[in-house]
C-alpha cells in the first residue's frame, strides 16, 4: 500500500503567524476593545484563507493512495481500478528521468483540466488530469500513465518515483 503524505509545513506556519498576531493584538486590546479585536482578527482571516487554500486543495484533489487490497488507485475524488491500469506505461514512466524543478513548474502550468470549452484535456489532445482539480499545483511533480483502453492520465504527486514504484508493485503479477 502507498499513501502519499501531504506536507503541512506551510499551513502550520501560516496558522502560527495568524495566531501570534491575534494573541499579540489581544494582549494590547483586551478586555477594553473586544469588538475591535474581533473585527481585526476576522480581517486577518481574509489574509489567512488564501494562504492555506492551495494546501487544502492539494489535500482534497491530489491525495494519492495505491491500495492493492481493494484493487484501487485513489487520486483525490476519483477511484481507478488497478486492473484498468496498463503496467507497460507505468514501467515506461518509471524509466523516465526525474524532471528538475524548472521543468516541473512548466509541466504543471500546462496541465490544465478546466470545465470551460477549449481548455479541457480532450479538446487539446492532452492527458486527462485525475483527481477532480483543475490543474497540477505549481511545482508538484506529475506522472503520465495510460489505462488498458488507451486513455492517458496525469497524476499530480509529490514523489513521482515512489508513486510509480508502488503502482508497478501493485500491478506485478502474483505468483
Amino acid at each position: 500500500m502507498y499513501v502519499e503524505k501531504l506536507p503541512k509545513t506551510w499551513t502550520v506556519l501560516c496558522v502560527a503567524v495568524y495566531l501570534a498576531m491575534v494573541v499579540r493584538l489581544g494582549v494590547d486590546a483586551l478586555p477594553e476593545d473586544t469588538g475591535v479585536w474581533l473585527l481585526v482578527s476576522a480581517a486577518y482571516l481574509l489574509v489567512l484563507v488564501p494562504c492555506i487554500a492551495v494546501p487544502i486543495s492539494k489535500a482534497i484533489y491530489h491525495r494519492v493512495r495505491v491500495d492493492p487490497g481493494s484493487g484501487l488507485l485513489r487520486v483525490g475524488r476519483e477511484r481507478i481500478p488497478l486492473a484498468d491500469m496498463d503496467p507497460d506505461s507505468v514501467h515506461a514512466a518509471l524509466r523516465l528521468v526525474k524532471p528538475r524543478a524548472g521543468w516541473r513548474y512548466a509541466a504543471s502550468a500546462g496541465a490544465v483540466q478546466s470545465p470551460l470549452a477549449g481548455l479541457q484535456a480532450a479538446d487539446r489532445s492532452a492527458p486527462r488530469l485525475v483527481g477532480g482539480g483543475w490543474a497540477v499545483p505549481m511545482g508538484m511533480d506529475s506522472v503520465v500513465v495510460t489505462t488498458r483502453r488507451g486513455e492517458r492520465l496525469v497524476i499530480a504527486t509529490h514523489d513521482g518515483a515512489a508513486l510509480l514504484t508502488a503502482l508497478a508493485r501493485a500491478l506485478a503479477p502474483t505468483p
